[in-house]
């Protein structure tokens, strides 16, 4: 709660000490005890037991989830879901140790694809994203913390790159429905898309060749202003990633 008011390296030096007790495998119930209290209690994962906002998406070959624990895995294998794809990117949580083992055991392949909620998706990221869809097993989990924003990013994105879908229609995964907020600072993704809608769409450039050729990342962040309210709501009482 108080850790930003530490200095940059101090709060450095703690996640790196988070990461590394949580990247050791889990040895012993009191290591697994730690994992599942900090996974219900620090990564908030209590809240995902009651409501996972699991739902699929395009064709039906993948999911958008938040966070699941073991047992939530052990049902989506029962669905036929062979990947699941972290978008997290954070290692420091007892969510992680618990998910990796989880998927050995039940014969999931675990990958990660490292997407950003509060910032304009990164040139490389989107660019790699097509290749990354297409080499994927599937049926898919793709799952942040929660399931709104990342999940929705990744979402809009497999549906246009790997299913071919307007971004019109793709960008109903950006939506309050699944927790997404366009107001919040989470609602750079939603300028993201409305400048590509604005710039590239009414030019006739195709999103590929967009993001390639004219898409500007700084100036999207430089113009996007969060609404104060909002971001109070998704940053200080939901605790979002």
């Amino acid at each position: 709660m108080f850790n930003r008011f530490l200095p940059p390296e101090t709060r450095y030096a703690r996640r790196m000490a988070r990461i590394a007790k949580f990247e050791r495998p889990i040895d012993g119930s009191v290591s697994r005890a730690k994992a599942w209290a900090n996974m219900l209690l620090v990564d908030h994962g209590i809240f995902r037991l009651a409501y996972l906002n699991r739902h699929r998406i395009g064709t039906g070959l993948v999911w958008r989830s938040a966070q699941p624990t073991p047992h939530q895995l052990a049902w989506f294998k029962r669905q036929g879901v062979r990947t699941i794809v972290s978008l997290r990117g954070g290692r420091e949580h007892g969510s992680w140790p618990l998910q990796r083992e989880a998927c050995e055991r039940q014969g999931l392949n675990l990958v990660e694809f490292v997407l950003r909620s509060r910032e304009a998706p990164s040139r490389e990221t989107l660019l790699a994203a097509r290749d990354f869809f297409a080499g994927l097993e599937y049926p898919a989990v793709m799952h942040c913390k929660s399931g709104a924003d990342r999940a929705g990013l990744a979402a809009t994105l497999f549906l246009i790159l790997h299913e071919g879908r307007p971004v019109r229609e793709a960008l109903r995964q950006l939506s309050p429905r699944y927790g997404h907020f366009r107001f919040a600072k989470t609602g750079i993704l939603d300028a993201f898309f409305a400048t590509y809608l604005r710039e590239g769409e009414a030019r006739g450039q195709s999103f590929l060749d967009w993001v390639e050729h004219s898409y500007d990342p700084q100036a999207i962040t430089q113009n996007f202003r969060a609404g104060f309210w909002s971001d109070v709501v998704v940053d200080r009482l939901l605790r979002r990633e």
